[in-house]
């Protein structure tokens, strides 16, 4: 029911208290107003039986169930987490038990003593476990995994379909549950980028169909809030869905006058949010796209722009639509494939026949360039349904809160080519090199990742690996280092093209050599001799001290491009095991797969 129908109906409120309360549900997800909802149902119960502690509110949360739901995520970057935390209040409001736990926090054999069981699961680099799921994935595929015949389970994957291994967590979850004798309530879910509306309608029929199983009772379960914390303080955190709109200081090109790339260090002021991050977490960024680029593709499929659509039961201006919520920059396999059948293009259509130069041309070829292959007449309900929704760009966080207060700075490489006579930029990083003027607000929120931080005890060594832009966490690590006076030894390998035009953050990097905050400094500078040289050759050239230093207990940290980077670092380590530890090539695979459960061996790349 609408607030504004409560006015015409038998309601205890007033015209008042009305308005007051649909002023304060006004910026609400849907999320928190479930936990409202279940926040005053006990405020109501306790102060009905004289229950209610002066200064120590009562939440009842749920009538007792006759039984519990076990929603568990395996997640990198905390999208997954956020899912699985949605399923919980929305299974709580609907009066089920739930409890939410971390891959890397549950034990596999305790699956046997559960009756409905969630798994929300990302997939990590070429179709592995996330870090924090590694073990249970593991453990279940093995002899030790308990036979499952009491158990009901329902798994969402989460992904992104230009990738060959998409949802392939999800997809081993789901098999191997199936395999020790499980039964799925719901056919599996695999979610790509936007996955915003399909997740909710999922969970939405999830739930549904484990009611009748998990209702019963009329029992109050009551949660205690701590002394002082109220409602409103519970859910006023920024986050995806309700972004902060930060002040943008700075966005001044690192990157020298005869680079072939244009590097951005971005400063963004994070003023009295409150939003607060650690070395190793993502700043998510909204952007609007190019307004030139919303009228152009509009154009190219013979559309003014001026069409009226429907978003969200919302009408709008089709190139409104195009700048706030379609993603127009980057194209995917599915567009492609759409676009072919739609369109007829002979070339398109030899090109889906081939999944792998289908990604391949997908991941290289902007949207508006998939619509030149062949003109096509389309209409806006038929462009809608090629764009995929505007999801906001995550960047690893450059900088440590310890170090620079309430800001946050960023390292962004512009997305940039020609196509033709015309340039071609990337949405977010254009958006933040070129259209966001220094001083215009920017949509943000901070994406914790638990997967990819500094070790706990100050005095571990660390090496860290980021050619690139993959540079920007370890300029936080090592700003953290130094503002807690850790003893511990920091190596960095860098690489990049050119040392005059490339090296990034140089003058802080030799500055923190001199002061002996940072131990090692190992660069590779691909360009500057006949010979290419990259980071993994440095680590091969100095492989008898990496051994050393992963002897002493250091963590390993890689980060930046997946497809050839992040392989080559990884064999380059592997070769490093197998020679200086005596090992064969599988025992170093093992080793390092040991690291990675240990959480010495994290990855943060894309």
């Amino acid at each position: 029911m609408l607030l504004k129908e409560l006015s015409a109906l038998a309601s205890p409120l007033n015209d008042q208290q009305i308005g007051q309360l649909q002023q304060a549900v006004a910026e609400l997800s849907p999320q928190q107003m479930a936990w409202i909802s279940g926040y005053f149902w006990g405020l109501s119960q306790t102060q009905a039986a004289g229950q209610q502690p002066a200064g120590q509110p009562a939440v009842a949360v749920a009538a007792k169930p006759a039984g519990k739901l076990t929603i568990i995520y395996a997640s990198q970057t905390g999208n997954a987490k956020g899912v699985a935390q949605a399923l919980k209040d929305e299974a709580v409001a609907s009066g089920m038990q739930a409890e939410v736990f971390a891959a890397g926090d549950y034990k596999g054999k305790n699956l046997a003593k559960e009756t409905h069981v969630v798994f929300v699961a990302s997939t990590h680099g070429e179709g592995e476990a996330p870090d924090d799921a590694i073990e249970l994935h593991e453990f279940l595929q093995s002899k030790r995994a308990p036979k499952l015949p009491n158990l009901n389970y329902a798994v969402l994957g989460l992904g992104d379909s230009s990738y060959e291994f998409f949802c392939q967590t999800a997809k081993d979850f789901d098999s191997y549950l199936s395999k020790l004798g499980a039964k799925a309530f719901i056919e599996r879910i695999d979610c790509d980028v936007d996955y915003d509306a399909p997740a909710a309608e999922w969970r939405s029929k999830a739930l549904d169909s484990i009611k009748g199983e998990l209702l019963g009772g009329s029992q109050a379960d009551v949660v205690q809030l701590p002394v002082g914390q109220s409602a409103a303080a519970a859910v006023s955190q920024y986050n995806k869905q309700n972004p902060y709109a930060a002040e943008l200081l700075v966005s001044q090109k690192i990157t020298g006058r005869d680079s072939g790339k244009d590097v951005r260090h971005v400063e963004i002021d994070l003023g009295e949010s409150g939003l607060t991050y650690q070395p190793g977490d993502a700043l998510g960024v909204w952007y609007d796209n190019d307004p030139a680029l919303a009228a152009a593709l509009a154009a190219k499929v013979g559309l003014t722009g001026e069409e009226s659509v429907d978003v969200d039961g919302a009408s709008m201006n089709l190139k409104d639509a195009l700048i706030s919520q379609y993603e127009i920059t980057a194209a995917n396999p599915q567009l492609v494939t759409k676009f072919a059948e739609l369109s007829g293009s002979k070339k398109l259509q030899k090109l889906v026949e081939d999944k792998d130069k289908l990604r391949e041309y997908a991941a290289n070829t902007q949207v508006i360039d998939v619509f030149a292959e062949k003109k096509t007449q389309l209409s806006a309900e038929q462009l809608q349904g090629l764009l995929r929704r505007l999801t906001p760009r995550l960047y690893s966080i450059a900088s440590s809160q310890e170090e620079v207060g309430e800001e946050v700075h960023l390292t962004v490489g512009l997305v940039e080519y020609q196509q033709g006579d015309e340039p071609r930029f990337g949405g977010a990083s254009g958006f933040l090199a070129h259209r966001a003027e220094e001083g215009a607000n920017v949509r943000v929120f901070v994406e914790e990742n638990k997967n990819f931080k500094l070790p706990s005890d100050d005095n571990t060594p660390v090496i860290m690996i980021g050619p690139g832009t993959g540079i920007a966490p370890f300029r936080s690590f090592i700003q953290e280092r130094e503002n807690r006076d850790a003893e511990g030894k920091n190596w960095l390998f860098f690489g990049d093209r050119t040392f005059t035009d490339d090296f990034l953050y140089q003058v802080e990097w030799q500055k923190y050599l001199k002061d002996g905050v940072l131990t090692r400094l190992d660069v590779a500078f691909s360009r500057d001799q006949a010979e290419k040289v990259y980071v993994q050759h440095r680590i091969l050239e100095n492989a008898a001290e990496v051994w050393q230093w992963l002897q002493e207990g250091a963590h390993l940290y890689v980060c930046g491009d997946a497809n050839r980077m992040a392989k080559d670092v990884h064999d380059a380590l592997i070769t490093v095991v197998e020679q200086q530890g005596g090992k064969s090539r599988e025992d170093a695979e093992l080793y390092l797969n040991d690291l990675r459960k240990a959480k010495r061996y994290q990855k943060d790349v894309y």
